[in-house]
This record gives C-alpha cells, structure tokens and sequence, in this order.
C-alpha cells in the first residue's frame, strides 16, 4: 500500500542524502521518514472518514445500539478479524483506534482491533506459511485473532473509560455538537465538510508531536539494536525465556514482516518456537513508538494496564506454542 512512500524515503536518504545503505544512521533515518509520512496520512484520512461517518451516524446511536443489541462477544471477536484485514504495524493501528474511540465504540472492542491488527495480516500469514509451514500459521492466527478477542473482552470488564484523556473527551464532545449541528440543520455533505475539517486539522496538530517523538524512538531502535542482542536470554533450558523475550520484546519496534526473519534465525539457532512467537508478538503489539502515540489518548495508568493484560496474554501464548509444537 505504501510502497511508493518507501521508495521516496530510500531516494531521500540513500540518493539525496547520500547515506550507505545498512549504516545504523541511515536505517534509522530511512524509518523514520517513512513511518511518520504513512501515519500523519492514515491519521488525516482516518479521522477524516470517520467525521463523515459520525455525521450521519451520531455516537449515542452507535452506543445505543451496541448496549441494546447483546451480541455476546461477537463485537470484540468481529474488531480483532478486521485487525487481520489491516496491514499496520502498532503504532499505524493508532490512528483507527483513534477514530473508532471518536465513533463511540466501546474501548474494549478498539483495544481488540488495537491488538490483533499488527499481529495477524496477509502479508505475515503469507510469509508464515513460507516460513514455519501451514499448521504452525493456523495455529498463529487463531491465537493472534483470541489474543485480540480476549485481551479486549478482559479490558472492557476492567471499565477503563475514566482513564481515558481529557483531550479524547474534549474530542467526544467537539463530535457530538458537531451532530447536533448535523441534524438541526438537515445539512448537506458539502456543508459539513468545513466543519469536519477543522476539527481532522485540530486534532493532527495535537497528534503530531506524539508522532514525532514515537517514532524517532523506534527509528532508533530500529537501526541501532545490535543484531542477536537477545538471543542469550532465549535458551530452551531457560524456564522464564518466554516472559524474558516478550519484555525484552517491548522497546523494540517492527512490523510482522520485518521481524519475521528474524523468528527464522532464532529458530534455526534453537530458539523454541512459542519463545520465538512470544518474542515477535512482543515486537509487533506492543512498543515504546506505540505508547508514545497512545500517550495523547490514554493516561499512563491506562497504557500501562493495557500493555501489562496484553503481555500477559503473550505470554500464556508463548508458552502454549511451545507445548503444541514440540
């Protein structure tokens, strides 16, 4: 999908600028460039489409209609299958989550798309099948799509609304006076455009900053962690490898693809499989970048839960993987 931004940010960087491919600056840099472009873009187009959608589906209506409607559990397990149709690493699934806490979905049924998204996408179940076989990519999607039905299910229980930020119910509330608007009104499409355009452009200019400095993290991360770091904390022998890998896992930042590689040579090395998943579970759903961007949305007291049930979960993952492909 933006594989024409890549081939302007390698231009950038290794044409213009005229850095060596695979020096940790220029890796760095590269990221960088690219994952703060796609996700002020997802960000603009998200919340912008959202705006339109809001407009003519008022949030009480979306909240009505989820609490009168019992659909026992389907709605977490329906936001974690859409996660697979999204190919977005963490911190490109920010900007859904974002629009869909604005549409009035229930938190826990975001935190399911949140979770499942940068797990579980074509491009991973196609490198997967390539990679470890047909019954170990089943075996990694089912308990990526459970991983994001459960984990939403456990924080949606936890009725974490509260510790949500003041900035998230200023925007709940700037949405619904602007449906208010909407239906007073009986405004048209084209009359409602300003409206919703200025509160797309409000809204980016507090997101940016978060942006910036999430993602200069994981570009750092990204070039600079020495290849094999983690692999010592990994050993089979090691009963506590699978908590070990998945919080190492954390600071990290890549998407399913780009850490796939590396769960091959892990693997090769001896590394056991469900500690190996742990470890890219770790990577891909949960990092530093992610929580930066979270920041604006969520306190820390909420990011801070999500992350610990999520982890948590991995972990219990991790640990079942390794029972079933022995």
């Amino acid at each position: 999908m933006f594989q024409w931004l890549q081939n302007i940010a390698d231009w950038f960087v290794y044409n213009l600028l005229n850095l060596e491919r695979g020096a940790h600056l220029a890796e760095a840099l590269n990221f960088f460039i690219y994952d703060v472009v796609k996700i002020l873009i997802l960000l603009f187009f998200v919340i912008f489409s959202m705006g339109i959608v809001n407009s003519y589906f008022p949030i009480d209506k979306v909240k009505n209609y989820l609490s009168r409607n019992k659909l026992h559990g389907l709605e977490y397990l329906m936001a974690s299958l859409f996660g697979v149709v999204t190919p977005f690493c963490s911190c490109s699934s920010v900007p859904l989550f974002i629009g869909f806490v604005r549409g009035g979905i229930p938190l826990g049924v975001t935190f399911s798309f949140l979770i499942t998204s940068p797990l579980v996408n074509e491009v991973a179940i196609g490198l997967f099948v390539g990679l470890f076989g047909l019954k170990t990519t089943i075996i990694y999607v089912i308990s990526g799509v459970l991983l994001g039905t459960i984990s939403g299910v456990i924080l949606q229980k936890l009725k974490l609304d509260s510790f949500l930020t003041p900035w998230v119910k200023t925007v709940l509330e700037n949405a619904q006076k602007e449906q208010a608007i909407f239906v007073v009104q009986k405004q048209r499409l084209l009359q409602r455009l300003p409206i919703i355009w200025a509160e797309v452009i409000t809204i980016l200019k507090a997101i940016i900053p978060y942006v910036i400095i999430g993602i200069a993290i994981g570009g750092l991360m990204h070039g600079y962690i020495p290849e094999g770091f983690f692999e010592k904390y990994m050993d089979k022998d090691n009963l506590f490898a699978v908590p070990i890998a998945t919080i190492l896992a954390v600071p990290m930042y890549s998407n399913a693809s780009g850490i796939l590689p590396i769960v091959q040579v892990l693997v090769a090395k001896g590394i056991p499989l469900g500690t190996a998943i742990a470890f890219m579970m770790g990577v891909v759903g949960l990092s530093l970048p992610e929580a930066m961007l979270l920041k604006k949305v969520m306190t820390l007291k909420l990011i801070a839960i999500f992350f610990g049930v999520v982890t948590l979960c991995i972990i219990i993952s991790g640990y079942l993987f390794n029972l079933l492909l022995q």
